[in-house]
């Protein structure tokens, strides 16, 4: 078996305002949206539709959201659990002190940067669903 790539889907409960999340405070862009009635998918949002499912990507790393009744409804796994997160999604990035000072103004909950004592210097964010995002950067 070989893996090519790992694309998290997270469990939302709003695609538009996860969506805004994502692209105001890291940059994301939407790469793709699918409507309430899932007949299609759109590149932009249209004002006079809900959508269940949005793909967005940073770099090389890619996010899918999709709304919390058809999220539950595709995988089953998760029909009695909560949105959340009790796993951090880690990821190396460049200029780690400048984007913590960035996120540190907009008042989100956001960890102290730290150096850990595996050589890394790393902070943590809480997203608007419940789910943890790490940044980190090799310190030194």
């Amino acid at each position: 078996m070989k893996i090519s790539k790992l694309s998290p889907n997270f469990e939302v409960s709003n695609i538009r305002n996860t969506v805004a999340f994502y692209t105001e405070h890291f940059g994301f862009k939407l790469m793709m949206a699918v409507p309430e009635s899932q007949d299609g998918v759109d590149e932009t949002f249209a004002e006079n539709k809900e959508y269940v499912y949005a793909m967005m990507q940073k770099d090389n790393v890619e996010f899918m959201f999709q709304r919390t009744d058809t999220f539950k409804n595709d995988v089953i796994f998760s029909k009695d659990l909560s949105i959340g997160a009790t796993v951090s999604f880690y990821m190396d990035i460049e200029a780690l002190k400048d984007f913590y000072t960035t996120l540190k103004n907009k008042n989100l909950q956001v960890t102290e940067l730290k150096t850990t004592w595996y050589g890394m210097q790393e902070f943590y964010v809480k997203d608007l669903n419940g789910y943890i995002l790490g940044f980190a950067e090799k310190a030194g």
